[in-house]
């Protein structure tokens, strides 16, 4: 089978570089008993690549069991998986087999596979490694011969460096990753992808699709689809049902986006009929600031980012790694009245604008700034140190307290590893 005809049968449709690319690596492993774990957002078709790779594969005539891990309750999944004996538990009346066991001789597909309980992930490496597992209430050892696929829409090595997954499960279900590119990264397939859609759609509801406009093939091209292909043919079959018989233009689609365009920078921005972001000046911003609140709440978003990530630092670093003598010299509480979440702009006695709560006193000296600040330095008075000067003081503190191991750093801070590292860099602390 070639690859276009492997991609029609299974649905793994476009002509991207990215989707050839996987059907390539599918076409290449599926002879193979190799485990394989596919990467990717939600909606990317990584069930629909587990069949592909079972049905061209020598185990094709035998089951595929596909496992959904993560909607499993912990409670039960280890007999969900391996199967129990009678009267194993409370409601066991009868035993049962798992879903390894109905597997053997086939594939099974571990979809979900980060949102496995730790004291299953042993379980499963060994049936990995060995084949080997017990039922619930047995001591009997069985086999199975199972070829298997695993999924997950995380970074399974960021779970790993976050101690939510085995590292050595992790090195055995890695031997050979499929990373299922998102649709905003194959622009070129969507048109073509949705065309399809339609004419599926059309045929099974005895509709006519008349068509849509260039501007809304430019919206279906720049927007985000953070539901990927799935998403996409779901806007199709909404369109051939609720708009039926009806010529497709640029706001009578908007109706059914609901996430953001692709430049955008928080999910539920509204898509932007005015000008790009590349044609929209400070200039234009400055003059006319009301015509264009995307950019408005862009801001406010990534603000409630970092005073978020900043509460947590504050919270967890200050009280817990420094010692008493290090914070005697903490300000004194502020009146009742004062609203600890009254950030605002103001101008400092330089006449320098910053992001911060508005001192009663003085501005916070900048003469100082080259110097490495001290904890006195920052709570020596009244004056509040700018969010941005005080965020970049815990990490440097952080980091000094742990010789620069940032895995302890980020847990001293209250924040991830992936939040630590993009402060690094936004601080120029690497």
């Amino acid at each position: 089978m070639d690859r276009q005809a492997l991609q029609e049968r299974f649905g793994l449709n476009g002509e991207s570089a990215a989707i050839k690319q996987v059907v390539d690596k599918i076409m290449q492993i599926a002879k193979t008993d190799i485990t394989v774990l596919l990467q990717g957002e939600t909606g990317t078709g990584k069930d629909v690549t587990a069949r592909a790779i079972h049905s061209i594969s020598d185990r094709k005539n035998s089951n595929l069991v596909i496992v959904n891990c993560g909607a499993i309750p912990e409670g039960i999944i280890e007999s969900e998986l391996f199967g129990h004996e009678k009267g194993s538990f409370t409601g066991a009346h009868d035993s049962r087999q798992g879903y390894f066991e109905k597997a053997d001789g086939g594939t099974i597909f571990l979809d979900e596979i980060a949102d496995t309980p730790k004291n299953i992930q042993v379980k499963l490496l060994r049936v990995l490694e060995s084949g080997e597992y017990f039922r619930v209430g047995s001591s009997k050892m069985l086999t199975t011969n199972v070829r298997v696929i695993a999924a997950t829409n995380k970074d399974l090595w960021e779970e790993v460096n976050e101690g939510n997954f085995r590292e050595d499960l992790y090195y055995r279900l890695d031997t050979v990753k499929i990373k299922l590119p998102p649709l905003r990264d194959r622009q070129e397939d969507v048109v073509p992808i949705f065309r399809k859609f339609v004419t599926e759609f059309s045929s099974r509801y005895d509709s006519v699709f008349k068509g849509f406009s260039d501007e809304a093939r430019e919206l279906l091209i720049s927007y985000r689809w953070p539901g990927n292909v799935r998403e996409l043919k779901n806007v199709a079959e909404q369109l051939v049902v609720l708009e039926k018989s009806q010529f497709i233009d640029k706001e009578r689609l908007q109706k059914y986006l609901k996430g953001r365009q692709h430049r955008g920078s928080a999910d539920n921005l509204p898509v932007v009929a005015s000008k790009s972001e590349k044609e929209t000046t400070s200039d234009d911003f400055e003059s006319s600031p009301s015509q264009d609140p995307t950019l408005i709440y862009r801001a406010l978003v990534e603000m409630r980012t970092d005073l978020s990530d900043l509460k947590k630092m504050l919270a967890k670093f200050l009280y817990s790694s420094f010692s008493n003598k290090e914070i005697k010299a903490l300000p004194e509480a502020m009146p009742r009245d004062f609203d600890p979440n009254d950030i605002s702009v103001y101008t400092n006695k330089h006449g320098e604008e910053s992001l911060g709560i508005r001192s009663m006193d003085n501005d916070l000296d900048e003469e100082d700034a080259d110097e490495e600040p001290s904890i006195n330095s920052f709570f020596s008075d009244d004056d509040i140190p700018s969010i941005e000067k005080a965020e970049k003081f815990l990490i440097q503190q952080a980091l000094k307290k742990y010789e620069g191991n940032r895995r302890k750093a980020s847990e001293a801070l209250g924040v991830s590893e992936r939040t630590l590292y993009r402060k690094l860099d936004q601080y120029e602390l690497q």
